[in-house]
């Protein structure tokens, strides 16, 4: 992605010439990781079991990981540009915060199912 307009040398004070981008950067794709494993693990889950809610969680985890990690692709190369505003926007952090929560209830009923799937 190539910067829309064209920096000036000297900063605003609103810029962070810091390593804001990478940090913002790593943490996103933290995120997406991490979403990405819980579903992989639904996905496993749901096969084994033959469970078509636990499948179909899994592979809207899955989706939701790629979302989460390209945005964080995004974000990085937004704020390498210079961006005059480093804060996220409500929508995508709301829809990250619903997909991490889905992720840890997903994973719960996971473990629940091998469990109840052990005792039996």
């Amino acid at each position: 992605m190539r910067c829309a307009r064209h920096t000036s040398s000297t900063p605003s004070p609103s810029q962070d010439t810091g390593l804001q981008a990478q940090r913002t950067a790593l943490s996103w794709s933290r995120t997406g990781l991490a979403i990405f494993a819980n579903a992989l693990l639904a996905l496993r889950s749901g096969w084994i079991h033959q469970e078509m809610l636990m499948t179909a969680m899994g592979l809207i985890l899955l989706t939701a990981a790629g979302v989460v990690l390209a945005y964080g692709a995004f974000r990085q190369q937004y704020m390498l540009c210079g961006a005059d505003s480093i804060a996220v926007p409500a929508m995508p952090m709301a829809a990250t915060g619903v997909s991490v929560l889905v992720a840890c209830a997903t994973a719960i009923a996971s473990m629940l199912l091998s469990l109840s799937s052990c005792t039996h």
